[in-house]
């Protein structure tokens, strides 16, 4: 080969390897992959960092050849349309829960009061055989793939004194989403639940409509409670995750190495949320105590007891084995 073509030789990515072709070949650069990822949070929220950083991670495992864009704030639709636009191949990724619960019933165990007693007892019962289960049957029914799970911050009953029992509660009138199985715990445990659109909790504080309502530690903050109610009683009644999830279809006709570096890099993204998450408790735990909110220790264990009947009779029958499961996991 003549000395002067061979100087003019050039390398191209081709996967993990390189291809060295000579100048008189035409070099031809693999297809970029673009992906949507669509999710309802702010770019403030610990689950957009870990979006990020999963579309970070996917970049640099395969070389650029697979992009992953995220959207973040409802940009591509609410929850319900981002779960169909995968169905449909219009949106590639997402963030969901217990939603799926409309095509999956077992995702109902994502968010059950008391079925989790905290983060260790999570990561047992997602990375053990009920968490399998949970995600084959999400799969099975939605075409979701579960690629990893995010904590999400526990739920908390706020009000104007200190609740410890179950029996202080007392015909408290409280606030609650408009999810059946809530009501029929609170009303289990002694409480006046009243479904409420959650943009009017904050005046119907304000004006005694009720006197208690119950949110994580960040809707509290944002929704600024701090001003109408006095304390953070530790219940702890509902600690539960939620999964970034892909299309399977889409996933499944990827090379094997793309798929292999989105599962990867998901495992690395559900790390650095992990992070994100705890800090940003701890920081929305202290910012709450400045405002003048008292956080008030309560007897989880009596609420678990007193409620647990009217969680049961509220759960689908397919599903109430599995809860009995996760309780059993020590």
């Amino acid at each position: 080969m003549d000395l002067k073509l061979s100087r003019r030789s050039f390398t191209v990515g081709l996967g993990a390897a390189g291809l060295t072709l000579g100048a008189p070949h035409i070099a031809r650069a693999a297809a970029k992959t673009t992906l949507k990822l669509g999710h309802l949070a702010n770019e403030q929220d610990p689950w957009h960092k870990a979006c990020l950083k999963f579309a970070e991670e996917v970049a640099r495992m395969t070389n650029g050849e697979v992009e992953i864009k995220v959207f973040p704030n409802e940009q591509l639709g609410k929850e319900t349309d981002l779960i169909k636009g995968i169905q449909l191949g219009t949106v590639d990724f997402t963030i969901t829960g217990e939603s799926l619960q409309n095509w999956a019933p077992s995702a109902a165990l994502l968010a059950v009061p008391y079925a989790i007693r905290d983060l260790a007892h999570m990561d047992k019962v997602v990375n053990g055989a009920v968490g399998a289960k949970i995600a084959e049957n999400v799969e099975a029914k939605t075409q979701l793939r579960p690629l990893t799970f995010f904590p999400r911050g526990p739920r908390n009953l706020t009000s104007n004194r200190p609740i410890m029992t179950p029996d202080e509660l007392d015909g408290l009138k409280m606030r609650v989403p408009n999810v059946p199985l809530f009501v029929s715990f609170w009303q289990a445990l002694g409480a006046k639940p009243t479904p409420m659109a959650f943009s009017e909790v904050f005046t119907s504080l304000q004006n005694h409509t009720i006197e208690a309502q119950e949110n994580p530690l960040a809707l509290i903050k944002s929704a600024s409670f701090f001003e109408v109610q006095k304390c953070v009683n530790l219940t702890e009644h509902v600690v539960s995750w939620i999964y970034l999830v892909g299309g399977a279809k889409k996933l499944d006709k990827m090379p094997k190495a793309h798929r292999d570096a989105i599962i990867a890099a998901a495992k690395t993204a559900g790390s650095y949320e992990r992070e994100l998450f705890l800090a940003d408790e701890k920081k929305l735990a202290d910012e709450l105590k400045a405002k003048g909110m008292t956080f008030v220790p309560s007897d989880k264990a009596a609420f678990a007891k007193k409620g647990h009947d009217a969680v049961v009779a509220a759960l689908n029958p397919e599903v109430k084995p599995l809860f009995e499961q996760i309780l059993a996991i020590s």
